[in-house]
């Protein structure tokens, strides 16, 4: 809890230091890399198609809001649907097997559905979506103001991070940690676990959707870039980077790879060579990722 309120301390002041839109990117994302690590953190299920559920939610919840007019909050709520709704399909099909059987399934149904977003009218193709309104939250608060805007990504984050975290320490996460260490134990006490997997499939890709929902409305875009198997890749990086099956882990991954990115845009394409040596450096030397080194240093 201590490092919880330095967290909420730390993004209250941020904007006073640096760019609003920049922290408000990275808590989507980071909000994106908490949902992917309850999946395989938590679970042991690596998905290499979350793009799916977060590029999806963004695509409807951008549809949503400037072709149908919506309020922010029911476009939110539209796409958080749409990716709960696929992550329920995608799952009922991946969860029957496992490993890299999963992992292959999982990034041919978010192929798929790439091809998909690439043909369809309503997703504007190459172009995206692009100009997404804003509006007013509830008719009341005026999210062009890029003040109230950060607040109200600070609160979805918190919610979504705080729902994450309660999952895991609920009876329900204590059977997804059983299954992760031992599945055919968990099955022999009783746990029906593929009903276990696929509703933490689902939760996990309900939080992407809504991670991609929230950046749509932020950025006010919505394009291939957040549909496509790199997108997926990335969020695998940030969990990794951070610390996988820690909770504040995907948080630091996020924030670190997004602020080397920006910070790095002016070398190019070369950004992703220099992810990809740190990548390495931290499966070598740093296997428990940024925040799992620093607790083992401090349970030492």
């Amino acid at each position: 809890m201590i490092f919880f309120a330095i967290m909420i301390v730390g993004l209250i002041v941020a904007p006073f230091f640096t760019y609003p839109l920049f922290l408000m990117q990275a808590m989507c994302f980071a909000l994106f890399a908490c949902a992917f690590n309850l999946l395989i953190g938590y679970v042991g299920l690596l998905s290499f198609g979350h793009a799916l559920y977060f590029g999806w939610a963004s695509y409807v919840c951008a549809y949503a809001a400037k072709g149908w007019g919506l309020t922010p909050e029911l476009a939110i709520l539209l796409g958080t649907l749409t990716a709960a709704v696929l992550g329920l399909v995608a799952g009922s099909l991946a969860i029957r097997r496992q490993g890299i059987y999963f992992a292959m399934i999982t990034l041919a149904l978010a192929q798929m559905m790439y091809f998909v977003a690439l043909r369809a009218k309503f997703t504007g193709g190459e172009d995206g979506i692009q100009a997404v309104p804003r509006g007013y939250l509830f008719g009341l608060i005026d999210l062009r103001n890029t003040t109230a805007m950060y607040i109200v990504v600070l609160v979805i984050f918190l919610a979504g991070f705080f729902l994450i975290y309660r999952i895991i320490h609920s009876p329900f996460g204590e059977v997804l940690k059983a299954i992760r260490e031992n599945e055919p134990r968990a099955i022999s006490l009783g746990y029906r676990t593929e009903r276990y997997k696929l509703i933490a499939f689902v939760l996990s890709a309900s939080l992407a959707g809504l991670a991609g929902s929230t950046k749509a409305i932020t950025l006010q875009i919505a394009s291939l870039t957040d549909v496509n198997w790199p997108m997926s890749g990335e969020v695998v990086l940030m969990t990794l980077v951070g610390g996988l099956g820690t909770i504040f882990g995907p948080v630091v991954g996020a924030f670190v790879i997004l602020f080397m990115q920006f910070k790095l845009s002016v070398v190019g394409e070369w950004v992703l060579v220099i992810q990809g040596v740190i990548f390495v450096t931290c499966v070598l030397l740093f296997r428990r990722g940024i925040v799992g080194e620093i607790a083992a240093l401090f349970k030492r």
